[in-house]
């Protein structure tokens, strides 16, 4: 079964279009740096599947961040993917939290950041309040205020043999004019019915068969989604660099050496005093392993 991949369908006649992803091993992999709770793992799984949906909407090359931002117990949630399908994300919290916490009793009073940065135009930022019961309604209503485009999203996350899973749908009325309301409501209650069983189990052909084989769809290749996080030990270096020297060797004569860990992926990198000499003098750093 094609998993970790993302379908983008079209209805023949009608200017609605789709999409489709799964995910398995990628949202494993995102995850497996952090013990997270598990509501915290779910809206992860929700974010990251709605992030890889947003960015399959994109025209351009480049990335999006989407980010839900609050006062309660869990203060961040983010998630950034391109027009590759790379994804990385992470998440903070403080506390113990009710596996049965709301959006709004884990986030408290907050909102969503979408910031889309081409790779050649200007970088844009929209952002929207957490009025919505479910992080599905606030993402549709910034859909509503900002592109002013009719759009539904289903989000889910579960487990199926022990595995995490997490899969989502997008259906949205396409900018040319030429959508009409009841043909996009009649789709939204055709996928309305998609169960969760069906979203991790079945291959993106089945579910889009079962959900609408009296409509005529067109279905694109599916595009892979990878989990890969961008830090490395040069970039830590560099991050040191842009600090002032006395500052660094202060530090590093403080607690032996300066250690940076990436919340994204787990990774910590570690630099000591020949690394920080060799990072100020322009050789580049030590080749040290990652600790």
């Amino acid at each position: 079964m094609a998993q970790d991949s993302l379908h983008r369908y079209l209805f023949d006649g009608v200017s609605v279009r789709g999409e489709l992803v799964q995910l398995s091993d990628s949202f494993q992999q995102l995850t497996g740096s952090k013990d997270y709770p598990g509501p915290v793992k779910h809206l992860l799984g929700e974010l990251m599947v709605a992030t890889s949906l947003l960015t399959a909407t994109l025209k351009f090359e480049g990335s999006i961040t989407v980010q839900i931002q609050g006062d309660g117990p869990v203060s961040l949630v983010v998630i950034n993917g391109n027009h590759n399908q790379v994804m990385r994300g992470t998440a903070r919290w403080n506390g113990e939290l009710a596996d049965t916490a709301t959006l709004q009793e884990l986030m408290g009073k907050g909102h969503i950041v979408i910031t889309i940065e081409p790779e050649q135009g200007e970088r844009y930022q929209g952002i929207v309040g957490l009025e919505g019961d479910t992080l599905e309604a606030c993402l549709e209503d910034y859909f509503a205020r900002s592109e002013q485009l009719k759009t539904r999203l289903w989000l889910r996350t579960g487990e199926v043999e022990g595995q995490s899973k997490a899969a989502g749908m997008l259906l949205q009325i396409m900018p040319d004019g030429m959508g009409h309301e009841n043909d996009f409501d009649h789709l939204a209650q055709l996928t309305e019915t998609v169960k969760n069983e069906e979203l991790f189990g079945l291959d993106a052909e089945e579910v889009l068969y079962r959900l609408y084989h009296q409509e005529n769809v067109k279905v694109y290749e599916p595009k892979a989604v990878t989990f890969q996080c961008s830090c490395s030990r040069e970039r830590s270096a560099s991050a040191i660099a842009a600090i002032e020297r006395q500052e660094v060797e202060e530090m590093v004569a403080e607690s032996g050496s300066i250690k940076l860990h990436c919340d994204y992926c787990g990774a910590d990198y570690e630099f000591d005093a020949v690394d920080i000499s060799a990072i100020f003098d322009q050789n580049g750093p030590a080749s040290n392993t990652v600790h």
